[in-house]
């Protein structure tokens, strides 16, 4: 009796911890926030890009992608778990992928740009949410 409550609250501990270190996971870094607020985040996602549209990926964090597509759209993906490095200067993002689409569940590595070439992380993308910029009222008004 004494060992499945233990089991039971070791299980419970477990998913507490897990729930709380995806939750944290999401938040976006100081400075992928700050380059967000440039953009308003419209909740409407799409699990796919079109490849051939993909102009750049822009990981804020090691967590948070800045996606821009041909033709001025942009979508942020927060990827499930975190692509150790992403955001770091000596890195760079490699991908795989047999069609022409970029997908949800995608995974991303991150490479070393030294010499080595090694594998310092990876992760799956997650769903594509569309952004629009944001106004700042910078221009004149009528």
């Amino acid at each position: 009796m004494k060992y499945r409550n233990i089991c039971t609250g070791f299980a419970v501990s477990l998913a507490i911890l897990g729930t709380s270190a995806m939750a944290s996971a999401q938040e976006p870094s100081e400075a992928a926030a700050e380059r967000l607020a440039q953009f308003e985040r419209t909740g409407e996602t799409v699990n796919c890009v079109n490849l051939t549209r993909l102009r750049s990926i822009q990981p804020l964090d090691d967590s948070h992608f800045l996606i821009e597509m041909r033709g001025g759209d942009m979508y942020l993906n927060v990827t499930t778990g975190q692509c150790n490095r992403a955001a770091s200067a000596g890195t760079y993002l490699q991908y795989s992928t047999p069609g022409s689409q970029f997908c949800r569940n995608q995974i991303i590595d991150v490479v070393d740009n030294g010499g080595s070439g090694m594998l310092s992380g990876s992760c799956a993308l997650g769903e594509f949410e569309a952004l629009t910029p944001v106004d700042h009222g910078d221009s004149p008004s009528r």
